[in-house]
């Protein structure tokens, strides 16, 4: 039996050379996964995704993009995009940013962004539903180890949340965006709680009303 038949464990990180990371990621049964490659370990996630983990990826794009747009922050979204780092490192995370300064450096046209050639995103966010664990531990090494500014995690179940600032490889708590300054996270774990009790329209107008304070 080929190495591509053997099914590979999922939602873990398990060791494996670059090349066989490549190998596994190009095999079909993975077409919809996402995927990660990090000193010398590859982590498979397999959908399919809930509800509630697709609807809290929703709102906080919507969210962000509102009060970048309200604000005149200037932004370039990325949903499920790759970087990588050929050899080294490889992510897909739900939603990411270039805000400011590198807002236009990644050129249409662009398949895989690639790290050895384009800087960063300056915002990550990943929705954690079954994954919060290795989203606040090793995902967030990965994160500061690639040079991000800044990474969110949406914990869907307790509907927060969970921001840090990314400087010299370590991260710390933060209660207000320092890449969209005036973003309170607050605000945005409130608009995660509104939207279990209403439609997003609702909660999309209950935002502009805050964002234009």
């Amino acid at each position: 039996m080929s190495e591509l038949q053997i099914k590979l464990p999922t939602d873990t990180w398990v060791a494996a050379t670059w090349d066989k990371y490549i190998q596994a990621i190009e095999n079909p049964a993975y077409e919809k996964a996402k995927c990660y490659y990090h000193n010398g370990r590859m982590r498979i996630e397999m959908p399919p995704v809930g509800n509630d983990h697709a609807s809290d990826h929703t709102i906080i794009i919507f969210a962000v993009n509102l009060f970048a747009t309200i604000k005149g922050i200037a932004i370039n979204g990325k949903d499920n995009c790759t970087y990588r780092k050929t050899g080294f490192d490889d992510a897909q995370p739900d939603v990411s940013y270039y805000i400011g300064e590198n807002v236009d450096v990644i050129p249409y046209g662009t398949s895989i962004i690639k790290l050895d050639i384009y800087p960063p995103p300056g915002l990550v966010i990943e929705v954690a539903n079954t994954s919060l664990a290795d989203d606040k531990g090793e995902k967030r090494l990965f994160y500061e180890d690639l040079g991000v500014k800044e990474y969110w995690i949406i914990d869907v179940q307790n509907v927060q949340v969970i921001a840090f600032a990314i400087e010299n490889q370590g991260s710390r708590r933060i209660t207000e965006s320092q890449l969209l300054p005036g973003l309170a996270i607050s605000l945005l774990n409130e608009a995660l709680r509104r939207t279990r009790q209403m439609n997003q329209s609702q909660v999309g107008t209950w935002l502009l009303a805050q964002f234009q304070q």
